[in-house]
Parts: C-alpha cells; sequence; structure tokens
C-alpha cells in the first residue's frame, strides 16, 4: 500500500475553491442549511465545468426492482464497439444530494473516453425521503440490471468494476461485500474518499473538523439524514465493520489529505490488505473532500491518470 504525505497546504487551486465556499456558506458549513438548499448549492457548484467529455453515445434507462424505480445512465465509448467493460458508478452527495449531472457526469464521460470502456451511473433514491437501506437495495439492483442486460448494451460482464465518490464510494464498498461470491465476479473497484466508518477519533476527524466543503459536523448530520443511531452498526452503513475482506475487488483507494474521511479510508485500505484484498492507497495531501467532481482541479489529473492505470490493469 502506497503512502504518501497525508497533509500539506492545501494548493492553490484548491484554495481557491476553500475560500470561495467559506464565502457562500454559513459558519457551521453545509449542515447550517436546509437539505433544500445543500441540493441547491451543490448543483450551482456542479456546474462549474470546462467542457464535456465526448463519448460515443449517452443513453437513460428505469430500473424496476424492490417496488420502486430509479435511473441509470449508461455512458458508452462507441456503439458499435461491442463488448467493453464497465464500470458501475455511484455519485457522493451523503446518501442525500447528488444525481447524474454536474461534476460526476463530467467525470464519467472522462473515464469513458480516456479508457474506451463503458461507465453506468446510478441516480440512486436520496435521503431524507428514502432512508437506508434505500440507496443500498438500488446499488444491489442496479448491479445486478448491469447483468442482465449489459450484454445488449455492448458490455462485457465478464470484466466490471464498481465505483463512487463519497457516500457513492460507501455503496461501492458495502456493494463488494455483499456480492461476494456471485458470479461472474466483480474485478474492480475505485473508492474516492469513501466514508467507511463512523465517528471513530482518527486525527483525520479532529484536524479537519472545518474542512472545506465537508466539515466533521457535516459528515455527522449526513449520517444522521441517512440512518438512524442503531444502524451505524450494520456493516451495510459502515463496511469497516464487516468481519472478512478476503476476495474482494482489487481497489484503487482515493484520499484527499483535508478531509475527515481521510484515515477512515486509509483503515478501509489497511483493512483490505491484511486479508490478502490488492489495494493501492493514493493520498492527495494538498486537496479537499469531493475534488473527483471538481475537473478544474490540479488534483483531479493527477488521479484520473491513476484511474486509468488501474482500470487499465484490473478490466
Amino acid at each position: 500500500m502506497t503512502e504518501v504525505s497525508l497533509q500539506t497546504p492545501l494548493a492553490a487551486d484548491s484554495q481557491a475553491v476553500a475560500d470561495m465556499l467559506a464565502a457562500v456558506l454559513p459558519v457551521g458549513g453545509l449542515s447550517g442549511l436546509s437539505i433544500t438548499d445543500v441540493r441547491s448549492a451543490l448543483e450551482q457548484l456542479g456546474a462549474q465545468l470546462p467542457e464535456l467529455p465526448q463519448v460515443g453515445d449517452v443513453s437513460d434507462h428505469s430500473v424496476h426492482a424492490n417496488d420502486v424505480s430509479f435511473t441509470v445512465r449508461v455512458y458508452r465509448p462507441d456503439v458499435d464497439a461491442r463488448p467493453s467493460p464497465a464500470l458501475l458508478y455511484f455519485h457522493g452527495g451523503g446518501w442525500a444530494t447528488g444525481g447524474l449531472d454536474g461534476g460526476v457526469d463530467y467525470l464519467c464521460r472522462d473515464i469513458v473516453s480516456r479508457n474506451n470502456i463503458a461507465v453506468v451511473s446510478v441516480d440512486y433514491r436520496l435521503a431524507p425521503e428514502d432512508k437506508f437501506p434505500a440507496a443500498v437495495n438500488d446499488a444491489v439492483a442496479a448491479l445486478s440490471w448491469v447483468r442482465e442486460h449489459g450484454p445488449a448494451l455492448g458490455i462485457d460482464v465478464n470484466r466490471l468494476a464498481v465505483g463512487g465518490d463519497s457516500a457513492g464510494a460507501n455503496l461501492s464498498a458495502v456493494l463488494t461485500h455483499l456480492d461476494r461470491g456471485a458470479m461472474p465476479a466483480l474485478k474492480s473497484q475505485v473508492l474516492f474518499y469513501p466514508g467507511t466508518e463512523y465517528a471513530i477519533a482518527r486525527p483525520s476527524w479532529v484536524d479537519n473538523e472545518h474542512a472545506p466543503l465537508l466539515a466533521t459536523a457535516t459528515v455527522l448530520w449526513f449520517f444522521d439524514i441517512y440512518t438512524t443511531s442503531d444502524e451505524r452498526s450494520d456493516p451495510r452503513v459502515c463496511p469497516s465493520l464487516n468481519q472478512s475482506f478476503v476476495d474482494l475487488p482489487q481497489a484503487l483507494v482515493v484520499t484527499a489529505g483535508h478531509d475527515p474521511l481521510r484515515d477512515d479510508a486509509i483503515n478501509y485500505a489497511s483493512l483490505l490488505e491484511r486479508d490478502g484484498t490488492f489495494v493501492n492507497h493514493i493520498n492527495i495531501s494538498d486537496t479537499i473532500h469531493g475534488f473527483m467532481t471538481m475537473p478544474n482541479l490540479s488534483s483531479y489529473s493527477t488521479v484520473i491518470d491513476l484511474v486509468t492505470a488501474h482500470l487499465g490493469a484490473t478490466l
């Protein structure tokens, strides 16, 4: 597992984002707003994007499971190139915000264009309207849908990866445990700054109490929106609580130096490594939580190249 310095001063471009957020958010950060206002604020942040990368085809599909429906968006490198590996992707947003557009749309397109693979982005149900385990159930249903419908979409279901950012990385990690033993097996996982446990007093929770975008109080606030206190002992909420980490997909775990979740994710990577699952942990010490949906940042450019290398090696 590759280790680097955990925290250094913010890079100039990350500092500029931090300054902008400080100017528009209340003292308590996102947790000082209503969920409606948080969703609106994050949508505005996601609108500040460069020109979208070009892909061969984009199509939305409805998934029906467990008496509910949700949407997945399928990005393909070339409608005539069949079959291709695919990444099943879950957006971040504290299980309560986010969707298929904005920075996630850019990221999915960029992965497709750089890797010549398909990406299936999942618009899972959000809390507080749909609390735990709704998002987990949708993640399981989305993977089942890809395995069933992938061949008709030019997807090689024998070469599937799962990934996400923040809460989406949490769902991805959870899904790898729930899917263990299924065939064909998932080949790879890509976890961008995942939330993997609840309120363990690791240094990053204290040192980054007032971090840009995601302060410690905001993490706790999102957990309160998504779960009850009793549910936080469920490994489908906190995947670090699983008893075994063997036979899981090869992992790329990416953390940000200025992020309360940093040390949770590092601990999760160590659990994977402990039980013999290949993991490459990369910490970007001078950036903030959420940077993989901010393609103008230098940290994004660094990590997207690592994603390409990981997916190329595992798919």
